[in-house]
């Protein structure tokens, strides 16, 4: 059974259907809506801020979702997937986004809808992604233009395929 810790006052809360492994850790003041999955040895710790997750998001294995203390919740939109390894802390993504491998999104970063973070990334502290673009690098920077075959079949894709993969593991 995953870890579920309630820290200062705050339990984490979920929607329906959500599917977290045995050795996931999900900590505080955690909002997570319908449909998603926290993966192998990932971590979504809300003890110094909040953590607000919409509906179908998927976290897979090893990844890190924090805050920092009083100045950097960190909210993730609906249909998002962040991969293995990625560390997402203290920003704001938007819907439709997948944050590749071992990709790392700082404080204060706005990473809007229909956006694509390639694996390795690093985006700065109170970067801005624009909308309907792959990222990439350190420091991130624009690469090129997402069309709609590719938010469908990609980001749309991921995002109801871990719904499917969830349902193998639930016994």
């Amino acid at each position: 059974m995953a870890l579920i810790v309630l820290v200062r006052g705050f339990t984490p809360q979920f929607g329906k259907e959500c599917y977290f492994t045995d050795n996931a850790t999900i900590v505080g003041d955690v909002i997570m809506g319908d449909y998603c999955s926290v993966w192998f040895n990932a971590v979504v710790r809300g003890d110094v801020n909040s953590i607000r997750i919409g509906n179908y998001v998927n976290i897979q294995d090893g990844a890190v979702i924090h805050c920092t203390y009083l100045t950097a919740p960190t909210t993730i939109g609906n249909y998002v997937s962040i991969a293995h390894n990625a560390i997402v802390h203290g920003c704001t993504i938007k819907d439709n986004v997948l944050v590749g491998m071992g990709a790392i999104v700082m404080d204060h970063a706005i990473v809007e809808e229909n956006v694509i973070i390639a694996a390795g990334s690093v985006v700065l502290e109170n970067s801005h992604l624009e909308s309907g673009f792959i990222y990439g690098g350190t420091p991130a920077k624009k690469i090129k233009e997402i069309g709609q075959e590719l938010t469908k079949n990609l980001l749309n894709r991921i995002s109801h395929n871990y719904k499917m993969y969830a349902e193998w593991y639930k016994h």
